[in-house]
């Protein structure tokens, strides 16, 4: 297979939606001062991992489009669970792009704690060849979540996927606790959003004084010429 040439289109479906939320996270930051997004990543799958995914499936090499959803992963990350559901919405509404699928992982947390909201979409790119229609994932969750979920990640490389017993409980042990800063910060929504609004508008009339002043040293310079 010629996975430069196979890869190319899920590079760019990752890059255009990258651009596109990380546009949805300015204007709300433009008209609100406040965006239930709190930054974006994105990763085309490397080819290893492909493989080894499609051999514990039993997936084979033509069916690899269809059957492997997340090979282009986006992921938006909040401050707070109802802005998870902000962004769903948001989602939902956009055109140019079909949902084919949602997986509510807050709701129906999974056996090992795992908690983020998932959207699988058909994503149409515009190829040499015409048009492409590319599945790729989008993850949607917390920062508290991203943290656990992040660390459970490196733990299942060391132990190939394999988490002893132990270590397995205090992971679930530690997703609740992560769900509970969840549940508790959320109680405090207003306060922290104000705060944060107090913030970037003194950093605001920091920047405008300092233009300000740069504007009139400019002005004198030029008398004194």
């Amino acid at each position: 297979m010629n996975w430069e040439a196979f890869l190319a289109p899920y590079v760019q479906v990752v890059e255009e939606l990258k651009v596109k939320l990380k546009g949805m996270r300015a204007q709300y930051e433009f008209e609100s001062n406040q965006s239930p997004i709190e930054f974006v990543t994105g990763r085309v799958k490397p080819v290893a991992s492909i493989l080894e995914k499609a051999k514990q499936r039993d997936i084979p090499a033509e069916k690899f489009e269809e059957e492997l959803q997340d090979i282009a992963g986006v992921r938006v990350v909040c401050q707070f669970v109802d802005d998870i559901y902000t962004i769903v919405d948001m989602l939902r509404s956009r055109n140019d792009f079909t949902i084919i699928e949602e997986k509510d992982y807050i709701q129906h947390k999974k056996e090992s704690g795992y908690r983020s909201y998932h959207m699988i979409i058909r994503y149409p790119v515009a190829t040499i060849h015409g048009e492409k229609h590319v599945i790729a994932e989008i993850q949607i969750r917390t920062l508290a979540m991203n943290f656990w979920a992040t660390n459970e990640h490196s733990l299942n490389y060391k132990y190939d996927w394999q988490i002893p017993v132990d270590v397995k409980a205090r992971l679930k042990r530690a997703a609740e606790a992560a769900f509970r800063l969840d549940e508790e910060m959320a109680k405090i929504k207003d306060e922290v959003q104000e705060a944060q609004r107090i913030f970037h508008q003194n950093k605001s009339n920091r920047k405008q004084l300092k233009e300000g002043d740069r504007h009139k040293n400019e002005i004198f310079n030029h008398i004194e010429r």
